[in-house]
């Protein structure tokens, strides 16, 4: 049954769902990283850079129209050809599924202060790193917080669907692809009740990361 699929093995074991639950939780987390990083990189570029705004913005738009199972088995097929396995290739799959939420949210955190405040800022010949660091990431942090619940979610479905098509003897999503195979119904929902376990605690941890903070910021949620 269910519950003995998913505790009635031992961690270390390779039939526990905890195992392969790991698996997955390790390309996620590097994913979001990678997805995190370029995002608010890109964020900070497209506010303060006009060109950027132009040029790079409806791109990032558009990549997010391409389904995500045809981009997959392309990424897994060239970066296997060039001999790059392993956690890497899935992690850029959810990093690609999830730098967009973080960059759009981003975009609107940082374009949110009030112009008085920042005419304020200029009266006092602050310089834009001083306005960037002084107020608008401080007022960009519940947007960003929002976008990383958005996108640790979404990651873990990238590292997900990053393992069906590389053939993955490990992680939530072999155990999805075995299950359908065998017709292992079973297995297949235990790995998918997994999934929403560790995507619910992962939105949690981002929930009490952003009180802290937001707190520590002196920043009201």
């Amino acid at each position: 049954d269910m519950k003995k699929s998913i505790f009635g093995y031992k961690i270390s074991s390779k039939r526990s769902l905890v195992y392969h639950g790991w698996v997955t939780i390790s390309s996620t987390l590097v994913g979001f990283a990678m997805g995190a990083v370029l995002g608010i990189l890109l964020a900070v570029g497209i506010v303060h850079v006009s060109t950027l705004n132009k040029s790079v913005l409806p791109w990032i738009i558009a990549s997010q129209t391409i389904p995500i199972l045809a981009i997959a088995p392309m990424v897994i097929v060239v970066l296997g050809a060039v001999g790059v396995t392993g956690l890497f290739p899935k992690a850029i799959i959810s990093a690609y599924l999830c730098f967009f939420p973080i960059a759009i949210g981003m975009v609107k955190g940082l374009r949110s202060p009030d112009p008085m405040h920042l005419d304020l800022m200029k009266t006092y010949n602050a310089s834009k790193s001083q306005t960037f660091y002084k107020l608008r990431w401080p007022t960009s942090t519940p947007f960003l917080f929002a976008s990383f619940k958005v996108s640790i979610a979404i990651s873990l479905v990238g590292a997900i669907v990053g393992e069906l098509p590389a053939g993955a003897r490990a992680g939530l999503g072999a155990r999805l692809l075995t299950g359908s195979y065998y017709g292992q119904t079973v297995q297949i929902w235990s790995a998918l009740f997994v999934a929403s376990i560790i995507a619910g605690s992962f939105v949690f941890l981002m929930t009490v990361m952003e009180s802290k903070v937001q707190k520590r910021m002196g920043v009201q949620a």
